[in-house]
């Protein structure tokens, strides 16, 4: 990711440990609950690995073609999975927008075609109408889920601190800090392009 190192660890270190809660929530639910954490765990690492500093640790040049080709699954599987519930379609959006700026920030993307930039499949820095449309859907997004997370929080500590039965990794409120955190890292990493 381009952009000062201080802000890469951090939303690095954002990132894997949203990963890494997301990953702990897995182990918590069953079925459809379980396929959405694994997803968002995914996400998560795989934004925390794309938010590493590039002063820091370039990755080799094959290694963006692996971001790309693990959330083109990704993407196909959320796809595939559209069919079972709505909320695969933000998966898919974002499973899409990783392989964008995996294809964006791969080295030499502007020297394709001997030089000529603008002929190949991606440009460097992005295509803006596509960045553009993307930062505009996680920025309604982080809204959305902001507005959502006021009213669980409020429900929770007034009914006595979460759902019986359940520990800290099935609590919603957190679920749903997770993925305006996510949504968030993903702003302000298309704004890097």
């Amino acid at each position: 990711m381009h952009g000062p190192a201080m802000s890469g660890w951090l939303l690095m270190a954002l990132c894997a440990v949203t990963g890494g809660y997301c990953l702990l929530r897995s182990s918590g639910e069953t079925g459809e609950g379980r396929r959405t954490a694994r997803a968002e765990a995914l996400m998560g690492f795989g934004m925390a690995a794309m938010a590493v500093p590039a002063a820091v640790m370039t990755p080799p040049a094959w290694g963006w073609a692996v971001y790309a080709g693990l959330f083109g699954v990704a993407s196909l599987r959320a796809l595939w999975s559209l069919r079972r519930s709505g909320h695969h379609l933000h998966h898919l959006v974002g499973s899409s927008a990783m392989v964008y700026m995996a294809l964006t920030m791969a080295p030499g993307v502007g020297a394709a075609h001997g030089g000529h930039a603008g002929h190949g499949v991606a440009v460097a820095g992005g295509v803006p109408l596509l960045t553009g449309l993307l930062l505009a859907y996680y920025a309604v997004y982080v809204l959305w889920s902001g507005s959502r997370l006021i009213p669980v929080a409020a429900t929770a500590t007034a009914g006595g601190g979460g759902p019986a039965g359940g520990g800290w990794s099935t609590r919603p409120e957190l679920a749903l800090a997770c993925r305006l955190t996510m949504g968030l890292a993903m702003f302000a990493m298309l704004l890097t392009l």
